[in-house]
Order: C-alpha cells, then structure tokens, then sequence
C-alpha cells in the first residue's frame, strides 16, 4: 500500500483559531495519557497489596510490559492506580480508553482495568463511578461497566469477551458525547450500551486502574502491555 504524503502537513485545528496553521493535530484538544511500560515509575501510580509480597515491576517483552505479581495467597489484591487523579467524563464530550493485558490464570483471579475513581479495593465494593472491564474468579468471560454513584447504579453488559489463560487482549470503550457507550474487544466493537447519560461517572477525579486479586494460594500473575486514555477538553 502506497503511503499519502502531505508535505504541508494536516491539522484538526479550526482554521480561524490561533492553531490554525498547525502542520500537525492539535494536542489541546484531547486531555491523553498513554503508557507503553517502557518505563514504571512507582512514584506515578498509587499501590495496593494486601500482602506484602507482592511486586510490581517491568518484565521484559516486545512493547514493553508491567508485570503485577501476586504472593502466594488466596484473595490477595494487586493494584496500580495512575496518581493524581485526573480525569472527568462529561456528558456532551468524547472519551476513549483502551488496554492490552494478560492473566497467568483467568478463572483463578478477580481482574479489572478501566477509569474509575479512586478505590483501593475495587472489588470487595465496585467503584462508585467508573467506566471498566471486570471479570470475576471462578469465571473466564469479561463484563462492562458504565456507573455513576454508588446509589444510582450502572448499565451493564455481561460476558463481552472470553480470557484465556496467558494470551494478550485488547479491551476498549469509547464515549461518543451523545449517550452511546462502544465497547471493543482486539480491536473491533462487539456491542454498545445506549442511553448512558443518567449512569455516566460524575465524579471529577476518575485515573487509570489495573487490578489483580488472586482466587486461589498461588503466585498469580497479570501483565500490562499498555493503558491509553483520552477525553475530549
């Protein structure tokens, strides 16, 4: 496939703003943080273990990989949450997430990756607000989530995807601005959740989080290929 070129380059920006005549998209206008693990910094993220062996750590890997490590006991949870918080879902703006992770062992683990608001134990209560993908020990299907105050509730779809044990997936959601919830499995969008507005997170500080939470005694393992998220200004 022949490549396009545009020597005088291309821009998203409003002819008649003062990034007008940008030769590139203009940055401003999406709040983005994305992180490939080609570097961990543990002082950008807030920890939780429930047991003190537990690890967090770059592992070697073509893209770069963070590599969550559980102790060896049952129900221990593994958490990193990107700090400070910094990201408010509105009604009327786009907004997109996105991660590539992997399970040592899919049925034994309590697995979550999404944005959502500050918890350190997401799944002893769910997040009060938060767009994210869950899935529960016992089970190997994943489930999405769109939730706004712990009185209000969520909109929910059940089994969107199916783990398996050591292989990499790609789980993303995009927010259109108009009330309509994609969500995408590797790449495509397998379903929607409509109507969302009255179940949208009104927190304003919701931040990237991956978790793991061990079913079973065992050194259970979760490994991020990376984490994108972006919301329109």
């Amino acid at each position: 496939m022949a490549t396009t070129n545009f020597p005088d380059g291309v821009t998203n920006a409003n002819i008649n703003s003062a990034n007008g005549q940008m030769v590139f998209e203009d940055p401003t206008k999406f709040h983005t943080y994305f992180n490939d693990f080609d570097q961990y910094v543990a002082a950008d993220w807030a920890v939780t273990e429930t047991q003190a062996g537990a690890t967090q750590a770059l592992t070697a890997g073509d893209g770069g990989w963070l590599l969550l490590t559980n102790s060896a006991t049952d129900d221990d949870l593994n958490q990193v949450q990107k700090t400070p918080a910094s990201f408010a879902i509105a009604a009327a703006k786009k907004a997109y997430f996105a991660c590539r992770f992997k399970a040592s062992d899919v049925t034994q683990n309590d697995l979550m990756v999404g944005l959502v608001i500050v918890d350190t134990d997401p799944f002893a209560t769910p997040p009060t607000d938060g767009i994210y993908f869950q899935s529960l020990d016992g089970v190997a299907t994943v489930d999405v989530f769109c939730r706004k105050n712990a009185t209000t509730g969520s909109t929910t779809k059940a089994a969107i995807a199916t783990l398996v044990n050591d292989t990499f997936i790609v789980l993303s959601w995009y927010y259109d601005g108009a009330g309509t919830l994609a969500f995408g499995v590797n790449g495509n969008t397998v379903g929607y959740l409509n109507n969302v507005g009255a179940f949208l997170p009104d927190a304003g500080n919701l931040a990237p989080l991956l978790a793991i939470q061990a079913g079973e005694a065992g050194a259970e393992t979760m490994t991020i290929d990376y984490v994108f998220t972006a919301v329109e200004r």
